[in-house]
């Protein structure tokens, strides 16, 4: 397979280059044959660019869209008894599946190779969500957390039960078909059950993320029943490869997150969509915190990764109050680059000769796009899924 006459964003850090050809053999770019570096759509109506990686997606309520309107984040998400989790319970499989694909489907056509899904109902969901990426050739990186929580509300409030033998079992399930686990927030387990967490998914060699700080409560519940707030016991006692939300994080606890070389993943649309404040992603980029995108809950967000781009880069201009900064560059390595320092492996986020062929084809042909001055702007602002021509991971084309 041969693409001829292309820009191409090439490295690391998404530099654009006029190439003759970019060609792929198998599932590996084979070539590149790169000509001058450009910045401006000149003639070139094709432009590829690394497949787009979701980094915090809940599959798994894609049959819901919308249905939280109106609803605070604890009536909505919280366990037990929140919306959400009460329709997981109630939703029959070969529907919950077919939204599921939908979605993933949609996903591939709006230029996302990749997702990290943070999947609820135990080895049963991780089953669900493992099959839906086989049909779709999505790539599903699945976090597991139990079908129930372990503990009742005294328990949590002591912080001193560990998991069980049969908690362990269930953990142990999990592990051994999921990519990693990730319970919803700190508070939703005790210290040494994290502890016991963390031991077990080093031994198997597993993923582990956590979401913190999305809203005061989550620090100020940590802090009362442990001294602690959610993020500092988070790092002592979990060590997660993944730290979700961050959006009330303070002056130090961004301190706390650079010195640990931690990997925040933010997802501002689904926290401007619950009234909840926005990420201090200015801050964040200053600290030099390694930062990935995710759309959150398909129930409050389309999985739409162009939509997250440009108001990630909209609200970061803002939030400089400075028309120079962010780097378009910056934003756009939070959906592509960034996730080879997090994810290692196969998982680059971007082009050379000889990695994994994972990319998409743009048509900057499009009437918005063909006079371009500055193409990884235009990426930020003015793609949507209507100008993605062709999906491809690992050299098969899955949109």
């Amino acid at each position: 397979m041969r693409f001829d006459d292309v820009i191409v964003l090439c490295g690391p850090d998404l530099e654009p280059f006029q190439c003759a050809s970019f060609e792929v053999q198998g599932d590996t770019i084979k070539h590149i044959q790169k000509t001058t570096p450009v910045s401006v759509c000149d003639g070139a109506k094709r432009v590829i660019i690394p497949g787009l990686y979701n980094s915090h997606t809940h599959m798994g309520d894609s049959f819901l869209p919308d249905g939280t309107t109106g609803m605070t984040l604890e009536e909505g998400f919280f366990r037990p008894n929140g919306y959400k989790y009460r329709q997981l319970k109630a939703a029959k499989r070969p529907a919950h599946l077919e939204a599921i694909c939908d979605h993933l489907h949609y996903m591939a056509s709006s230029g996302t190779v990749c997702h990290i899904d943070f999947r609820e109902q135990g080895e049963y969901g991780v089953d669900l969500l493992r099959e839906a990426s086989d049909i779709t050739g999505v790539d599903s990186i699945i976090l597991g957390q139990f079908a129930e929580l372990p503990f009742d509300d005294a328990e949590l409030a002591a912080s001193s039960k560990p998991l069980s033998e049969s908690d362990l079992a269930e953990l142990r399930h999990i592990l051994q078909k999921a990519n990693g686990f990730s319970e919803s927030t700190m508070n939703d387990l005790t210290n040494p059950a994290w502890q016991q967490i963390r031991e077990l998914t080093t031994e198997l060699g597993k993923l582990r993320a956590i979401h913190c700080l999305e809203n005061e409560g989550y620090r100020d519940v940590s802090l009362k029943h442990t001294g602690r707030g959610d993020l500092m016991r988070a790092i002592e006692l979990l060590d997660p490869h993944l730290i979700i939300h961050l959006t009330v994080a303070n002056a130090e606890e961004i301190e706390l997150l650079a010195q640990h070389g931690k990997t925040g993943v933010l997802n501002p649309r689904a926290n401007a969509n619950l009234a909840l404040p926005l990420p201090p992603i200015n801050e964040l980029l200053n600290a030099g915190i390694n930062l990935l995108l995710g759309t959150d809950n398909g129930l409050l967000n389309s999985p739409n990764m162009f939509a997250e781009l440009d108001y990630t880069y909209k609200l970061t201009k803002s939030q400089f109050g400075d028309p120079r900064k962010p780097d378009p560059a910056a934003i756009l390595k939070m959906a592509t680059s960034n996730v080879r320092p997090a994810l290692g492996g196969d998982h680059y986020g971007y082009l050379e000769t000889g990695l994994p062929a994972s990319f998409v084809v743009l048509d900057f042909g499009a009437p918005h796009l063909k006079r371009s001055r500055h193409l990884l702007a235009s990426i930020l602002t003015r793609v949507t899924p209507a100008e993605v021509l062709e999906t491809y991971r690992l050299g098969k084309r899955i949109a």
